[in-house]
């Protein structure tokens, strides 16, 4: 990554470009509207409040030196049933990566991600889930991430 960014954790204050870079995300990909994203933007503001409160979402942001932030990603804590091999009752999303794009291609997201994967290691975790953009899939296969068998089913 580019010496003149740093990662940091995100803060209650970063709300707001946490809401900024998962509107981003879902416009590019398609999975929402302008008009469906001004109603969410409020709920989600609401929600990852309520979470980083609680300690279940945890944000990582890339800034430039001037403090501006240009990507960042979180994890986020859910209760889940453990199994034989990892009796760890919580399971760990990571959730939100984004990266402004004129600061695309400068590997900022890739240590965003590294940076993220890191803490679920040092916090017991014996994996992390995401769900990836078509753009986004050669970095995680970069990093070793791969297909699980999960399926979905809309209601």
């Amino acid at each position: 990554m580019d010496p003149s960014f740093r990662v940091r954790l995100g803060t209650l204050e970063d709300i707001p470009a946490i809401t900024r870079h998962r509107v981003g995300m879902m416009l590019e990909m398609g999975l929402a509207t302008p008009d469906q994203c001004a109603v969410y933007e409020p709920e989600f503001r609401v929600f990852v409040r309520r979470e980083i409160l609680a300690g279940n979402f945890k944000s990582f942001l890339a800034e430039t030196e001037a403090g501006r932030v240009v990507s960042g990603g979180a994890v986020y804590i859910v209760p889940w049933p453990g199994n034989p091999s990892d009796r760890l009752q919580k399971r760990v999303f990571i959730i939100n990566v984004f990266t402004d794009p004129e600061f695309r291609r400068r590997g900022i997201a890739h240590t965003v991600v590294g940076v993220l994967v890191d803490w679920c290691r040092t916090q017991g975790f014996h994996s992390v889930r995401l769900m990836a953009s078509d753009d986004g899939r050669p970095l995680y296969q970069s990093m070793g991430f791969f297909p699980t068998r999960e399926m979905k089913l809309e209601l």
